[in-house]
């Protein structure tokens, strides 16, 4: 009887302190970026380990110039599927890419292929016992010459929130988000979001650097902060335990 006892115990040992993991995918404005030490681009899924304890562990997926659809079609997606397990959490941002409307490989229509292809995310997560959190895009700084910042994401952040709203999916507008950001900076300031360099400014670009995409290491902590901060908020009880994780 205290063999069987023993190990019950050790089984529950381990269940207990088996730690969730949050896998990121996306593209290049969460993905990892080589060099870090020297690189100034980093992308916010990057840098969001440091804000959880070490009982969520950061996976980060997000790879450089993948839509949804590259991104399923190269496997990533499968690659991901197969190690899922329940307690695990997917944070969901695609959109940049699938509007390269000139690439057949990237490209989706944002009303049928992209909002599939977050479906079979949404769904597949769930199968496995995985929490799905769908993200809209960051915005881009792309301020016009009266200091308005447009958007550029056409109908793809909208897409996300109907089928957030409709899966009952978790969900950070983090377009809307990340628009108040750069509000907030400004016109000028908000180049320091992004990847403004003179040639020689920086030892790693040769060249001028003028990118209102992809973001500094000051953009990228910002920008987890605030994910971390919407994750705090979200009334949502699958989130639980990735909320205790948060510092």
């Amino acid at each position: 009887m205290k063999k069987y006892l023993l190990i019950a115990f050790l089984i529950t040992s381990v269940s207990f302190g088996q730690k969730s993991t949050l896998y990121c995918i996306g593209d290049s404005t969460m993905a990892n970026k080589k060099d870090p030490d020297r690189n100034p681009e980093h992308g916010w899924a990057q840098v969001l380990q440091s804000f959880f304890k070490d009982d969520i562990k950061v996976v980060n997926k997000a790879v450089n110039g993948r839509s949804s659809k590259s991104f399923i079609n190269e496997k990533r997606w499968d690659s991901i599927y197969k190690k899922l397990k329940k307690g695990d959490y997917v944070f969901i941002e695609f959109g940049h890419n699938d509007e390269k409307i000139e690439d057949s490989t990237r490209y989706t229509n944002p009303h049928t292929a992209y909002r599939y292809n977050l479906i079979k995310f949404i769904n597949e997560s769930r199968e496995k016992g995985a929490t799905p959190i769908l993200l809209t895009s960051i915005a881009r700084r792309n301020f016009n010459e009266k200091g308005v910042l447009v958007p550029t994401h056409g109908d793809y952040p909208l897409e996300t929130r109907l089928v957030a709203q409709e899966y009952k999916v978790p969900f950070i507008d983090l377009e809307y988000y990340t628009e108040l950001l750069e509000q907030s900076y400004g016109p000028e300031k908000s180049k320091l979001l992004h990847l403004h360099f003179k040639a020689g400014e920086v030892p790693y670009y040769k060249d001028d650097k003028n990118d209102d995409t992809h973001l500094s290491l000051l953009g990228a902590n910002k920008i987890a902060q605030i994910v971390i901060n919407q994750i705090k908020t979200l009334k949502d009880s699958s989130l639980i335990t990735l909320q205790k994780g948060i510092k």
